[in-house]
């Protein structure tokens, strides 16, 4: 991986990323098939070249309210993350969801029959060989992961903007009782639920990390949130490979 100069933690030199920029990768479809018979749609993203140094398993926003696996987050993570850091992203649509890449089997569940849709994925990477596998929710994901995500061969997982209207306090003491990892980023902002919220509404997961992010929102719009959103998961599941860099060799941009 290129790197440019980096002075007082900006990089110069080089293009600056973008919204739309595209870094080097061996991506592929992929099809996720469920315990209850559906198949699911998705995309894996791996390092062009070099060792994977961790796995991201990517569980999306609300479908019925335009989450999907092309969400914005994820797709970029999917572009920069692993050229950047080596760092594999797992894709998928749950359930009944439609994206570019297709539309997954079966009709969204509310939340429980999608539990079947994240132990596909889990699977998947385990029997594709992806090592340090971490979840990583956004939103509607965010309950996925925590639901039912627990006791799956996963070292821990990662929650963008949870609003806790599905998970309950069971869910949170499962986690606690894995003592796997928990990072939980919250936008200062949210529309659900806010920092000092989550604070008191996480305190069941004691080993539950939460971070404040100052002037962010739901949905993580902006290129300065998105770099901030990036950074805190490579700082979670890859810490050797960060911080990211904000510049890349133009040559390397598709």
């Amino acid at each position: 991986m290129w790197q440019g100069l980096s002075v007082a933690g900006v990089e110069l030199g080089g293009v600056e990323l973008k919204s739309m920029t595209v870094l080097p990768a061996h991506r592929e479809d992929i099809a996720l098939h469920t315990e209850d018979g559906l198949t699911l749609v998705g995309e894996l993203a791996t390092p062009a070249t070099g060792p994977i140094a961790a796995t991201l398993i990517t569980l999306h926003p609300l479908p019925t309210h335009g989450g999907f696996m092309d969400s914005h987050v994820y797709r970029k993570a999917a572009w920069r993350l692993p050229y950047l850091a080596n760092v594999a992203v797992l894709r998928f649509n749950t359930r009944g969801t439609h994206s570019p890449r297709g539309t997954s089997a079966g009709e969204f569940g509310g939340g429980q029959p999608e539990g079947a849709d994240v132990r596909a994925a889990v699977d998947f990477a385990v029997t594709h060989d992806l090592p340090h596998r971490w979840l990583v929710g956004w939103s509607f994901g965010t309950e996925l992961a925590l639901m039912h995500g627990s006791e799956l061969d996963v070292e821990g997982a990662i929650l963008l903007s949870p609003p806790l209207h599905r998970a309950t306090g069971d869910d949170l003491r499962a986690w606690d009782t894995s003592g796997k990892p928990v990072r939980v980023l919250v936008p200062e902002f949210d529309d659900y639920l806010r920092p000092d919220a989550a604070r008191e509404a996480f305190a069941p997961l004691t080993q539950a990390r939460i971070i404040g992010i100052d002037g962010a929102k739901h949905l993580w719009v902006g290129e300065p949130h998105v770099r901030r959103v990036l950074d805190e998961v490579v700082s979670a599941v890859a810490p050797e490979r960060g911080p990211l860099p904000t510049h890349v060799d133009a040559s390397v941009v598709e």
